[in-house]
């Protein structure tokens, strides 16, 4: 079953670059339309821009993400009980030792990052050091250490990057509008109602193609975080364990320090906590959810 799930998040990594690259092909069509007056010079910049963006992430996405969200590196010395944990975690998965992070921050969290086992960390804020017994962080701990041996950050470092890219690519292609688009808006009304649409087509993808790669991304996190949950019992062989950590998380404030929201769905929780509408956007499962999971296990 385990061999099973990372042999498809393999072959899912192909799927999602394809979409995100299709999405990003999209937005490069709108951004050149709209301020280069050329589709296909906007679609070549766009993949370019995604294609630096993915190539990176995948050869230094640890180091990235650590900068993204302020993390600092440390030894054994420094944070020996969680150096121990995570090493111990790393053995039980038969994985290689993962570099170690903190962030120092009061909220309880934590994140892997990484493209492969061989080049992963893991990182946990002070907060859920100070908070958590051992039982606890080892439970957490053994999430994260799924979330690597099951292959399931690489798929979400390629998400992040490809994201970031088309978040980029929209902003830009927004500002831009206000320059170059006024020339481009007075073109359409002299050349025909069909450029029009093809106008109001442009505009759509810049607004519509980042809510469709924050959807893709929130898809990939919530059904992932169940396979974690259930992998990280496995890992420890203590369920309640598991579930005390879950229940500590969903008490958790939001984090203090700025969180990237393309980083955002690799935390255990959810950094950002949201309220109203904006709940239909949680990068996580409910944690009642998972909870009520681990305890039909």
């Amino acid at each position: 079953m385990l061999y099973n799930q990372i042999a498809q998040n393999k072959r899912r990594t192909v799927v999602l670059l394809f979409f995100f690259f299709l999405l990003l092909g999209l937005i490069g069509a709108a951004v050149g339309y709209l301020w280069l007056g050329n589709v296909t010079g906007g679609v070549l910049i766009a993949l370019v821009i995604g294609f630096i963006y993915a190539v990176s992430m995948i050869f230094q996405s640890t180091n990235i993400v650590m900068s993204m969200n302020n993390a600092r590196e440390v030894t054994e010395q420094e944070a020996p009980d969680l150096y121990h944990i995570v090493e111990d975690m790393a053995m039980v998965a038969q994985i290689p030792m993962p570099r170690v992070f903190i962030v120092d921050d009061p909220s309880l969290n934590a994140f892997a990052t990484g493209s492969s086992p061989q080049n992963a960390a893991v990182a946990a804020t002070s907060g859920l050091l100070a908070i958590m017994n051992r039982e606890e962080l080892e439970g957490v701990i053994g999430h994260e250490i799924s979330h690597i041996r099951n292959y399931d950050i690489r798929i979400s470092t390629i998400a992040v990057a490809l994201a970031s890219a088309i978040t980029l690519l929209s902003s830009l292609g927004s500002r831009m509008m206000w320059y170059g688009g006024g020339r481009r808006r007075n073109d359409d009304r002299e050349e025909g109602g069909a450029n029009i649409l093809i106008l109001i087509f442009s505009i759509l993808a810049l607004i519509l193609a980042p809510l469709a790669a924050t959807l893709v991304q929130l898809a990939i996190s919530r059904q992932r975080e169940y396979l974690a949950d259930a992998s990280s019992v496995e890992l420890t062989r203590n369920p309640q364990g598991m579930i005390r950590a879950l229940e500590k998380l969903e008490q958790s404030q939001p984090m203090q320090q700025p969180v990237d929201s393309a980083s955002a769905a690799l935390f255990i929780n959810d950094p950002k906590k949201k309220e109203g509408m904006k709940s239909l956007f949680y990068t996580h499962p409910p944690i009642a959810d998972r909870i009520e999971r681990l305890k039909h296990m």
